[in-house]
């Protein structure tokens, strides 16, 4: 399979969406009050023989929007400290950050024949919730992510390997998996982005995906 091909199947693969793996660290459970601290999105692409696999990391700290809530308890479980010298050098503002995850993932959409992106995340509506409120809140016109759909591999996790949490699922699937480095959200991101791969291709290797399009009539029998 031509590299033209892997991009057209996976357009076909999730009927025209881009998975897009995101995790986002923040100040609390409201999205509507408490502040994204870190931001962090995987595209994904597709081999010549059908795989899906990781593709780029992009990765921003985030400075709390003015008024916004950060629960002290939640940088104790992040480990995120917002006087850190050198978070306070790179972090940006939360317009910046979408900015610089969102135009990557338009140039991805386009690349892989998509039309738009769909979020991959651990417990997927918790990062979606954030993330539109955070879209609402810049006043993005332009989301290059479906407003409500996203695939969940807390879910999945729990179908293929009986397993919810992601370092338990990621071990389960043969992903190390550092608890030290946890809590980050491009470690978050890439190890989710990982474990998600692995469990669509292991679905494609056991026939999971030919079966259902040529039960749908859209493939013929080899």
């Amino acid at each position: 399979m031509s590299e033209v091909a892997a991009r057209e199947l996976m357009a076909q693969r999730f009927r025209s969406f881009l998975p897009v793996v995101v995790d986002l660290e923040t100040g609390g459970f409201n999205a509507k009050t408490d502040a994204i601290l870190e931001i962090a999105a995987v595209t994904l692409t597709m081999d010549p023989e059908g795989n899906l696999m990781p593709d780029a990391t992009y990765a921003c700290h985030v400075s709390p929007f003015e008024g916004a809530n950060v629960e002290q308890s939640a940088l104790d479980f992040t480990g995120i400290r917002l006087d850190d010298p050198l978070r306070q050098q790179v972090a940006v503002n939360e317009s910046e950050a979408l900015g610089e995850v969102f135009r990557p993932v338009r140039k991805a959409i386009k690349a892989n024949n998509c039309t738009r992106a769909v979020l991959v995340g651990h417990n997927a509506a918790f990062d979606h919730g954030f993330l539109n409120a955070a879209v609402e809140r810049c006043g993005i016109k332009r989301n290059p992510f479906h407003p409500f759909s996203s695939f969940d591999t807390a879910s999945l996790a729990g179908l293929v390997y009986g397993q919810t949490v992601l370092a338990r699922a990621c071990r389960a699937a043969g992903i190390a998996f550092d608890n030290g480095e946890a809590h980050s959200a491009r470690y978050d991101t890439e190890r989710t982005a990982e474990l998600f791969c692995a469990m669509v291709n292991r679905y494609k290797d056991l026939g999971g995906w030919q079966l259902a399009l040529r039960e749908q009539g859209m493939e013929e029998e080899p």
